[in-house]
């Protein structure tokens, strides 16, 4: 399998796992990166490591009891990944959507935006290094956040 596409799995790695609600698997995933949850942003938006993934997605996301998901599709598409394999980095540019739907909320799109990430390979495997979010719509989120 080319980097490409390992990188491309890492992307929807990600979303398979928020959407069940596995936010140790999430913050496994950001072991070696850093999460900026606005560019550019003051410290208090940006989350370090697994510890830091865990406690940006443990604050934030909220989980239904009934099957401990947010209820939640993250759809990822677009992928615009440029690797170097020799340097052993790459960057993707992605856009994402939140499709929602719970008991009192009909299915619908509450989010939408853009991921910047980059890239690292450690022990001969690709790791996210970093991930800057980007919200370009925002629909219904009172289902979603905890706040």
């Amino acid at each position: 399998m080319d980097s490409a596409r390992r990188i491309e799995n890492l992307l929807y790695t990600y979303a398979e796992r928020i959407d069940r609600g596995d936010f140790d698997g999430v913050a496994e995933l950001f072991t070696h990166a850093t999460i900026y949850g606005q560019e550019n942003g003051p410290p208090e938006t940006q989350f370090v490591g697994a510890e830091g993934a865990r406690r940006m997605y443990g604050m934030s996301t909220r989980r239904y009891d009934d099957d401990g998901t947010p209820k939640t599709k993250h759809l990822t598409t677009n992928p615009i990944i440029e690797v170097d394999d020799e340097a052993g980095t790459a960057t993707c540019r992605s856009y994402y959507c939140v499709l929602q739907a719970t008991p009192d909320l009909p299915l619908q799109p509450i989010i939408t935006g853009k991921y910047h990430d980059t890239f690292q390979v450690i022990d001969g495997e690709w790791w996210f290094a970093s991930r800057t979010m980007f919200v370009d719509q925002l629909g219904d989120l009172s289902q979603h956040l905890l706040w």
